[in-house]
């Protein structure tokens, strides 16, 4: 007797408001221009710091990039050659961003241990007026994304931004101290700092990367917890081959074999397991009912 399969599919992620995408546009913009401006007036001051802290700054425009292009795929519908859609180049994304910015930290470290050995003038003033200036940019920026964080893509950015903030005040602090004392080993000692974020930063998006491209189960989904949510649902003899992954950095998919009691109430069953899916943010999810009497004696986890 061959199983019934029943499929229900509901598609998180939807497309971000055109406001929404316009603020995000607006936020890159600000975020990598400024970068732009602090590498210049790094290497004008002589400031490893500042050219750290420009770093750190195209990391978090790499994080708003990713949420612009997750936002700009959303609004792309799916077809017969991609029948999940682009999501997984938000992830390929990630995954090529985390390896240039981890080689962006080698160069600082590198950078910083030759400037220990040979320190080098540095123009304090200017470094501290730079540095201020990023500082005030990053909190707008961080103003702007504050309003969209129901979605993970914008969180996820604006607390690249909130590092930042950080590295803008260490880059302050060493112009400031520069200027004031003329002690210049300050300089590449905070610059260490700046890219010990971009590389926690930058260590756990490769993670994450490499993790979703891998199809592995996502960091936010306890899968053993699930299992036994779902098989909790009355009805419900057992929950099996039960799989799920990332479609994009937000959209989570799922698969399952379900052992039902009584198959006349499979319609009770599956919405059920539909709204405990949901409740995980699980919005792509396919169950195939068996009834007890026919389902293989031996699982397949």
């Amino acid at each position: 007797m061959a199983h019934s399969h029943d499929h229900v599919h509901a598609h998180g992620g939807d497309a971000r408001s055109p406001h929404q995408r316009r603020q995000l546009s607006i936020a890159l913009a600000l975020t990598w221009g400024f970068a732009l401006i602090e590498a210049l007036a790094g290497l004008r001051g002589g400031s490893l710091a500042l050219l750290a802290d420009a770093g750190h700054m195209v990391t978090d425009g790499a994080a708003l990039a990713l949420a612009l292009l997750a936002a700009w795929l959303a609004a792309r519908s799916t077809s017969q050659r991609h029948t999940y859609g682009f999501g997984r180049a938000e992830l390929l994304a990630a995954l090529l961003n985390a390896l240039a910015m981890l080689a962006v930290v080698v160069g600082i470290a590198w950078e910083a241990w030759g400037r220990f050995a040979e320190p080098r003038p540095i123009m304090g003033e200017l470094v501290s007026l730079v540095a201020a200036l990023g500082l005030g940019v990053n909190l707008l920026v961080a103003w702007m994304l504050s309003h969209g964080q129901e979605n993970l893509n914008v969180r996820g950015a604006f607390l690249h931004v909130l590092g930042d903030v950080l590295g803008s005040i260490a880059a302050i602090a060493a112009g400031a101290v520069v200027w004031l004392t003329g002690w210049t080993p300050i300089d590449p000692l905070l610059s260490i700092l700046i890219g010990g974020l971009v590389l926690a930063a930058s260590l756990r998006l490769l993670r994450e990367a490499l993790h979703g491209l891998m199809d592995g189960v996502p960091f936010s989904i306890d899968l053993e917890h699930l299992g036994k949510t779902l098989a909790a649902v009355p009805g419900i003899a057992e929950v099996h081959d039960l799989h799920v992954w990332a479609l994009s950095g937000e959209r989570l998919a799922l698969t399952a074999h379900v052992r039902v009691r009584d198959f006349s109430t499979w319609p009770e069953i599956l919405a059920g397991l539909r709204h405990e899916a949901e409740e995980h943010g699980i919005g792509h999810v396919t169950f195939q009912p068996e009834t007890v009497l026919w389902a293989p004696l031996v699982r397949q986890d």
